[in-house]
């Protein structure tokens, strides 16, 4: 397995950092490598926002369901959105004017493109700083909250964040810690189309998951439960997704109607 592979197989998700600041030279790197990642016709229709002020990661930490290794955190971006840097080009250079063609505010699928752009910026992130032994944590809690969060990082309307995350260099010891497990490769890839699996095969799909679940006592129902229990109870009715879709739906009210149209 070449150095690549092996960075990639033993990634894993990481909390708790060394309590010193990412060094100037690696988070350049990390800039660097991260604008080399994959985009639509290289227009990066994203932005990252770099939260350094104590006082923004605090209340973010708040924010995003009450996680106080974000206000820790050395380094802390948030992956944004951003159609609002091109809306704004076209319109200052006259682009309708020039070509005859009408202008009109960015679509759907507009958002769709950005968003995907967005996501890949951050996993090359994460793969950038993993390589310099800097370890990473997702935070999708970043759409929760979304009029509060819109006004601390003044987010204007053809922006929204897509995730954020948070970075610092590792625990010395995290090297010791077990890998969560992950689903065969069979049962998670499926040829020309869609399989609509079985019980039974979802089942045997994440029986690993379920075992180490049972082993921890993590599984509801005295430890009888299935792990489709403690998700169905710990994400699908929770009720942080309840706010996540609440705020879901104020992110693309106000990219499609604008301000005025959101619900108060």
């Amino acid at each position: 397995m070449n150095e690549t592979l092996t960075l990639l197989m033993k990634r894993r998700t990481v909390r708790a950092y060394q309590d010193r600041p990412i060094s100037d030279a690696d988070k350049l790197a990390i800039q660097q490598a991260t604008l080399r990642a994959p985009t639509g016709g290289n227009m990066a229709p994203y932005a990252i926002i770099d939260v350094q002020d104590p006082r923004k990661k605090a209340k973010l930490a708040d924010l995003c369901d009450h996680q106080p290794m974000i206000a820790k955190a050395p380094m802390v971006w948030v992956y944004v959105l951003d159609w609002q840097k091109w809306y704004d080009w076209f319109r200052l250079d006259h682009c309708d004017e020039k070509s005859g063609i009408p202008m009109h505010t960015p679509s759907l699928g507009d958002l769709d493109i950005s968003l995907q752009d967005a996501l890949i910026a951050a996993q090359t992130s994460v793969i950038a700083a993993e390589s310099l032994g800097i370890g990473s944590c997702y935070i999708g809690d970043i759409i929760e909250n979304g009029e509060e969060v819109q006004k601390l990082l003044d987010l204007p309307r053809f922006t929204m964040p897509a995730c954020m995350l948070i970075f610092g260099y590792k625990p010395v010891h995290d090297h010791e810690l077990p890998l969560e497990e992950r689903c065969p490769v069979k049962d998670m890839f499926m040829t020309d189309s869609y399989h609509h699996r079985p019980l039974e095969e979802i089942q045997k799909a994440y029986h690993e998951q379920e075992a180490k679940g049972r082993s921890v006592g993590r599984l509801p129902y005295e430890g009888k439960g299935s792990l489709a229990d403690y998700y169905f109870r710990r994400k699908y009715t929770s009720l942080f997704m309840k706010e996540m879709t609440r705020s879901m739906q104020y992110w693309l009210r106000r990219w499609c109607d604008g301000d005025a149209h959101v619900q108060k």
